[in-house]
């Protein structure tokens, strides 16, 4: 068995090697553009590099990849995007809605490789299966997971009845709580969406759910809001002494309370296998765009001695990791 794996690895880091010499041999450098709302952690990026390493690319040898990040400012995306379009980049990686939106305006004919919660539900494919056009990639079935965080909270806080929701606005937004109505009620839960565009925004919904006697927060916000300025909400969600759920462990390393989503360091690896399909000759209209594989709970028990809850023992069993 040990010989049968050595000789795979072997076969392996052959075929990556190999691939990387064609294009060195042909000269071809291919350029790659990246857009989101805002820097991700430097552990999405690094996952998104092993993943090009591991299938034969190294940037700055044989692609050359553009990165351009709003600050959180969503009206600079269009800009961007067109940015990319003029440097006549090979593929367009994208994460989030709205920086997908700005893309496929920019560009029908530059293959993009996206990440969004509910990307048929949205517009911009025809359907997972087959998306049609120049899109592709992933989805975190974001509007599917809001039963699964509903119920971790109903677990930690088993007298909840009012959840406020922190959410961007839009028919994506719309779409997720309607989605998320039938758990709700099952769980015997209120739902109290409060719009949450930017900064200007996070004192009044903070206040909003107090008033409303919210018993927890749920926050789902767009990147280009929640990469800027996640220790603030963080830091408002203890001041306030909510209790609450993020869709991604970053805002747990943060300080959050817990997370529960979709492993963001592995969906960015797997954007590599798409790019270097694209690359090899594949058209995004083939390619099904691809749910989740890995999922990851991740609970800080610091964050929860600061607001005064404690956390049931079983629900930390569960945790893939558990910050102390």
């Amino acid at each position: 068995m040990k010989k049968a794996f050595g000789l795979c690895a072997v076969v392996v880091t052959l075929l990556g090697w190999g691939a990387m010499a064609e294009a060195q041999q042909s000269g071809k450098i291919h350029r790659i553009g990246f857009l989101r709302g805002a820097a991700p952690p430097e552990s999405y990026i690094e996952g998104f590099r092993q993943g090009l390493h591991e299938l034969g690319y190294v940037d700055g040898k044989n692609i050359v990849i553009e990165y351009r990040y709003a600050e959180g400012k969503s009206e600079r995306l269009p800009d961007l995007a067109a940015e990319l379009v003029r440097l006549q980049v090979d593929v367009i990686v994208i994460d989030g809605r709205g920086a997908t939106a700005a893309a496929k305006d920019a560009t029908r004919t530059i293959p993009i490789v996206m990440q969004t919660g509910d990307p048929v539900g949205q517009g911009l494919i025809a359907s997972l299966a087959r998306p049609g056009g120049n899109i592709t990639g992933l989805t975190s079935i974001s509007g599917e997971l809001g039963g699964k965080l509903l119920e971790l909270l109903k677990e930690i806080i088993p007298r909840l009845t009012r959840v406020a929701i922190a959410l961007p606005g839009g028919p994506a937004s719309k779409l997720f709580l309607k989605e998320t109505e039938a758990p709700a009620r099952a769980l015997k839960v209120q739902l109290i969406p409060l719009v949450v565009r930017g900064p200007d925004d996070f004192e009044g919904a903070f206040q909003a759910a107090t008033k409303e006697r919210a018993n927890a927060l749920y926050v789902r916000l767009a990147p280009e809001t929640s990469s800027a300025h996640r220790k603030q909400i963080v830091e408002l969600a203890v001041k306030s002494r909510l209790p609450a759920i993020y869709t991604a462990r970053d805002w747990v390393d943060t300080g959050g309370l817990m997370s529960y989503g979709p492993d963001r360091v592995d969906m960015y690896r797997r954007f590599a296998t798409y790019v270097d399909k694209i690359l090899k000759g594949r058209k995004p209209a083939d390619l099904p765009v691809e749910q989740p594989m890995r999922f990851e709970f991740v609970i800080n028990l610091k964050a929860a001695s600061q607001i005064g809850l404690t956390i049931p023992s079983d629900v930390l069993a569960r945790a893939n990791k558990v910050i102390k």
